[in-house]
């Protein structure tokens, strides 16, 4: 079966200073396979600066990887050119966090629609291009008459997020890279938008890879989720095993910090310990924090394989079968 994206081993670094070159390892040879006729929607989770938008623009073309490859329907899209670039640009899109800076003040939603229709030569005709621009905003849940003609000042902001939704999803997308989107979205709009993301996977086949620091949305919205720490994989798998029986350190805090609607139920029980920015990245990236870190830890630990959809990068599970890097994917539900 085609794959529509391989990741193969990309890891992104960058430097500053001229003399004393510093450098900050964002991404960390991260492997993943997406399959063509398999869309899914995958959650990668982490905090602010565990290179989670790295990933993103990497994806999206708008930065290139140090090292390893991104491999878009068995093309690298680093050597797109022409028509090849252009189909990439259409098919791979994006909603970004902020649904205020997509949109010029000055214009009305119908701006935002009509150009790319018209850069991608969509319609052939002015009705063609309005029937077009109805049916991607019916099927994001906003009826036209309500949005087309108005600007952005005068919708909500979910709203706003949803005609994001609609431009990408006007130019027919085989994946969609959501960061972050309802992270700036009032808690009652955040289900919807999160079902019409939903209905893009089930309904339009369009594979989704949802980014988020929210493990509450993302166990509502994901099948599968990979944990990311300081750039380098934490944990992976199933979104039910992950969420509901995490077994790296890291993960496990990342649940214990989520508020409980019980107010009998304690959460945030295990301590933080502050991020260390002058720590090594030598051994586990989460060694200075981590209060179960041992000795072995200053070598970086391998994926530990602890049962069929479930594996973790940590040594406190160095008795299960080793997983190699590029065959995570595997473990991962379609």
């Amino acid at each position: 079966m085609a794959n529509l994206l391989e990741l193969k081993n990309v890891s992104k670094v960058y430097s500053r200073g001229l003399i004393n070159t510093k450098a900050t390892i964002a991404l960390q040879d991260i492997s993943l396979t997406l399959r063509e006729n398999e869309p899914t929607i995958l959650t990668v989770a982490g905090e602010s600066g565990s290179g989670k938008t790295t990933l993103a623009m990497l994806l999206l073309g708008f930065t290139t990887p140090t090292t390893g490859q991104i491999i878009y329907r068995g093309k690298n899209i680093t050597t797109l050119h022409g028509k090849q670039r252009m189909a990439f640009r259409r098919e791979v899109q994006a909603v970004f966090q902020d649904p205020f800076a997509v949109f010029n003040p000055f214009y009305t939603v119908d701006h935002l629609l009509t150009v790319p229709i018209r850069r991608f030569k969509l319609a052939k005709s002015r009705a063609d291009a309005r029937n077009r621009m109805d049916e991607a905003l019916t099927a994001v849940g906003l009826r036209p008459e309500d949005v087309l003609g108005r600007f952005p000042h005068q919708l909500s902001g979910g709203q706003r997020q949803r005609i994001n939704v609609a431009r990408a999803l006007l130019l027919k997308p085989r994946l969609l890279i959501a960061d972050e989107p309802v992270s700036m979205v009032d808690a009652s709009l955040r289900a919807n938008i999160l079902e019409t993301l939903r209905n893009l996977q089930r309904d339009h086949g369009v594979s989704i890879i949802y980014i988020t620091h929210d493990l509450t949305t993302a166990y509502h919205i994901s099948k599968s989720i990979i944990v990311l720490y300081r750039g380098a994989v934490m944990e992976a798998g199933d979104i039910d095993t992950v969420i509901k029986s995490p077994r790296h350190p890291y993960t496990q805090l990342l649940v214990d910090s989520i508020p409980w609607p019980n107010l009998e139920k304690r959460w945030g029980v295990q301590p933080i310990k502050a991020r260390d920015s002058g720590a090594s990245t030598e051994g586990c990236r989460f060694r200075s924090r981590c209060p179960m870190a041992m000795e072995i830890c200053k070598t970086p630990p391998p994926l530990f394989r602890i049962d069929a959809h479930h594996t973790a990068s940590c040594y406190l599970y160095a008795e299960q079968p080793q997983v190699a890097p590029d065959h995570l994917s595997e473990l991962l539900p379609a």
